[in-house]
């Protein structure tokens, strides 16, 4: 009798662990969904340093931009680890362009071009101000090349938007530019 009851005891010890497992792992696929579904843009963090894409969500002074990366779908990979320098250009660097030219770039069909621009104004690595030298030629993410210069001790990029701001962020570092970069024509 003894035997029989262990055995008893056995069975549905077995059985109650078996089906708290079975919940586990389905609470467990089901989680690991939701935060596949999201992208690295939707981790929610509010101990850590912001990184690139949260520092310009939160500057008034970039909405224009903000709008324009996630037209292109670009939050989640600037959202990544990076490291990343982001020469971002103010909403009055926007207004500077001709009527009609960010609203045509916000376009579906114009996501290409949008992307490329994009791109553009992205080097992978950080280049703190400290380190930006005149005629120095850094590599973007597009492919393309941006040349800085020095004038009356500011920095340029291209010649003609002046950095005006410097922001660290935990993936790289954001440097505010008074202009726009167009990639050269192909």
């Amino acid at each position: 009798m003894k035997k029989m009851n262990l055995l008893i005891v056995l069975l549905f010890t077995s059985t109650l662990f078996a089906c708290n497992s079975a919940e586990n792992n389905e609470a467990q696929n089901n989680n690991t969904e939701e935060i596949q579904s999201i992208g690295q843009s939707g981790v929610q963090d509010d101990a850590s340093q912001k990184n690139v894409v949260q520092v310009a969500v939160s500057s008034k002074d970039h909405t224009t931009l903000v709008t324009a990366i996630k037209a292109g779908e670009l939050v989640d990979a600037l959202s990544n680890a990076g490291p990343f320098t982001v020469f971002a250009p103010t909403n009055e660097a926007f207004n500077k362009l001709p009527a009609g030219t960010v609203e045509g770039l916000l376009k579906p069909e114009s996501k290409e071009t949008l992307v490329d621009i994009l791109q553009y104004h992205v080097a992978v690595g950080v280049y703190k101000s400290e380190a930006l030298k005149e005629g120095q030629n850094i590599g973007q993410v597009n492919g393309d090349n941006i040349n800085i210069t020095k004038k009356e001790g500011a920095y340029y990029v291209n010649g003609t938007a002046k950095i005006i701001a410097s922001i660290p962020a935990s993936n790289g570092i954001i440097h505010v530019i008074d202009g726009v970069l167009l990639p050269p024509k192909k």
